[in-house]
């Protein structure tokens, strides 16, 4: 069986041979839409529980439009040139372009221009969210969680804020797109580690796939919703990076159709766990690092047995990455078994600890293996991670060693799949 993993931009393809038991998992297939650009500005006339965009901005109103980093694969190229169309009559002084970068670095000029396109970056101003800087922030109401909100003062200066980006399976809110655009990304530090936080992401809801019941997810938009005037504009992809469909509108009401159309095309239950799973981190650009592949390994752990074994392939051109609380934390530990105590421990003054206590339950649980030939093995293994060269010769010794029943599952698209052990 010849299978390719999402990897960088161009994948990497691996053969296992067809006497060993494997499942494939990958999303069910939309077709792109024919005319996304006509779509899209069709959706902003008919949003969901909203009067349409262009009615709600006058001339002279302050106009923000969120957009997501480096990380995401939303096509701005697309997705801007309509909003703009729509805002026609909105001076162009009049709109600012935000970075949610939350707890992300800052966007290179060359990143900028890679995302929005060189006549944006030139004639609009942009602003990128600056976690750590508490003067930029502001403070805007306390969740009932006890979340003190403070965001972006620029962006609560807009009338007309528009948040977009795309629908995707997320391993602690269910589904990205909707509030995660202001919280974490125009949020302050000590904002989004109250949301990132152990308490909330120790909760059984906390999970891929459930928002409604998640506190961490009611949290996030519970937060947003202390701001006025969010128009969302969140999109659905599939594995060519197509835009499939478009929910637009009223934020609770465009998300929650919007997470509605991703569930049905990336849950899939499955009968048994498994003694190997092989993933990806959805190729360029989540697997930019390892820090983003920890959601390509949640994934695999879902369905992977105890004692079992994960390999995940990542470009993981941008490292670890270095500089990072991240790389900190790894650092400052010997072994693995030490992770999680080392956070409890620290939580309070580190500024970036969920993706760790995600690593540290993972490989509680199974052996970790990562491909990537952007990273040099002792660069894995500083995470902790055991690399490897060749994933068919390493799933090879795995069967020898594990015996010819054992099971293998290949998520190809690593996190824009939900396995879940079906139970009834």
């Amino acid at each position: 069986m010849i299978i390719t993993l999402a990897y960088g931009k161009r994948g990497h393809t691996i053969e296992l041979p067809n006497r060993y038991n494997i499942d494939l998992i990958e999303p069910r297939w939309n077709d792109g839409l024919v005319d996304p650009d006509s779509s899209i500005i069709e959706a902003t006339r008919n949003p969901y529980n909203s009067k349409p965009l262009r009615d709600l901005a006058s001339i002279n109103d302050k106009i923000g439009i969120i957009f997501s980093d480096i990380t995401r694969a939303t096509p701005y190229h697309i997705i801007n040139p309509a909003i703009l169309k729509e805002l026609k009559h909105i001076p162009q002084e009049n709109i600012c372009f935000f970075c949610a970068n939350g707890t992300h670095r800052l966007a290179t000029n060359d990143e900028l221009i890679k995302i929005l396109g060189e006549n944006i970056v030139r004639n609009y101003k942009i602003i990128q969210n600056d976690a750590n800087n508490l003067d930029l922030h502001e403070y805007v109401g306390t969740t009932l969680s006890g979340n003190k909100i403070f965001l972006h003062k620029e962006i609560l200066k807009c009338k007309i804020k528009i948040l977009t980006g795309f629908i995707e399976p997320h391993f602690f809110a269910g589904f990205s797109g909707g509030g995660k655009s202001l919280i974490p990304g125009l949020a302050s530090v000590e904002t989004i580690k109250y949301n990132h936080s152990i308490q909330h992401l120790s909760h059984k809801n906390v999970r891929w796939g459930i928002t409604y019941g998640n506190p961490l997810w009611e949290d996030i938009m519970e937060a947003a919703e202390f701001v006025t005037g969010l128009f969302l504009l969140n999109i659905a992809l599939n594995k060519k990076k197509e835009i499939t469909s478009i929910f637009a509108g009223d934020l609770r009401a465009a998300h929650k159709a919007g997470c509605q159309f991703v569930r049905e095309s990336a849950m899939t239950p499955v009968n048994r766990l498994y003694d190997i799973v092989i993933t990806s981190n959805s190729g360029y650009p989540l697997d930019l690092n390892i820090y983003q592949t920890v959601k390509g390994m949640s994934v695999a752990a879902e369905i992977v047995k105890v004692g079992g074994n994960i390999i995940i392939a990542a470009e993981c051109w941008d490292g670890i990455p270095s500089n990072s609380d991240y790389e900190t934390i790894l650092k400052s530990v010997n072994n693995v078994n030490d992770l999680m105590q080392f956070i409890k421990v620290n939580e309070k003054t580190l500024k970036d600890t969920w993706q760790i206590y995600y690593q540290a339950l993972i490989q509680k649980k199974a052996k970790v293996y990562m491909f990537s030939k952007k990273l040099k093995s002792e660069t894995i293994k500083t995470a902790f991670l055991h690399p490897v060269n060749d994933i068919t010769n390493l799933t090879g010794k795995l069967i020898k060693k594990i015996g010819p029943k054992a099971y293998i599952c290949v998520l190809p698209e690593g996190p824009q799949t939900m396995p879940y052990l079906n139970i009834e």
